[in-house]
């Protein structure tokens, strides 16, 4: 376990005392007291990308697209395994039955992963999949999230004409595309959630606008 206040990206000194298990020959560090040495190279990296997008102004309010409020159709661009697309067809099936999902499957971490996800948001917008767009993917470390942080992935959404919803990993992870998407979800479901409204509800309204007609 990390000490407090310690996190993913950083870099400590680790004072500790070796010890030799004779029978098993089991070697060990026991680690007494850790000190904070600087920031590792990946978050130093995702603090200037960061910086340098900002500067250009992507991550501005007045470039960001608006939802549409019924999209007639959905594009997913998250892995094909795991529980992320299975959490957003959960919910897009209880919020809006019928609504049509689209699923462009990609690597959402691990060597060349970025240039995957960003010929996705380019296959969407070029083919006019869909009116909304859900980047996904799981919670893990800045190592496992960094595709996120790459400029490619953020140029990418920058670009896309159609609407991005960012929803990379738990409600406390920030990705570069978190600040560059039209709009971040806290998660995947979260993401689905804000893409549709509730079939029902708009059913009741319908229902009680008729009702206040016919009077």
């Amino acid at each position: 376990m990390a000490p407090k206040g310690m996190g993913d990206g950083m870099q400590v000194l680790l004072y500790a005392r070796t010890s030799l298990y004779d029978k098993t020959g089991r070697f060990q560090l026991i680690v007494d007291e850790a000190r904070e040495e600087g920031r590792g190279d990946l978050y130093q990296a995702f603090l200037r990308l960061k910086e340098d997008l900002e500067r250009e102004g992507l991550f501005s309010s007045q470039r960001k697209k608006a939802l549409p409020f019924i999209p007639q159709r959905i594009v997913a661009i998250t892995s094909a395994e795991g529980a992320v697309i299975r959490d957003i067809i959960h919910v897009l099936r209880r919020r809006f039955p019928g609504i049509r999902l689209i699923l462009i499957p990609v690597p959402v971490q691990g060597p060349g992963a970025e240039r995957e996800i960003a010929a996705a948001l380019e296959l969407a917008n070029y083919l006019a999949l869909g009116d909304v767009i859900i980047l996904g993917r799981g919670g893990g470390s800045i190592e496992d999230l960094q595709a996120f942080n790459e400029e490619l992935t953020a140029r990418a959404i920058a670009a896309s004409k159609i609407p991005v919803i960012s929803a990379v990993g738990h409600e406390t992870d920030y990705t570069i595309a978190d600040f560059v998407a039209d709009l971040r979800a806290p998660t995947p479901s979260a993401a689905a959630e804000l893409a549709v409204p509730v079939k029902e509800e708009l059913y009741r309204r319908l229902d009680q606008l008729s009702a206040s007609l016919e009077q």
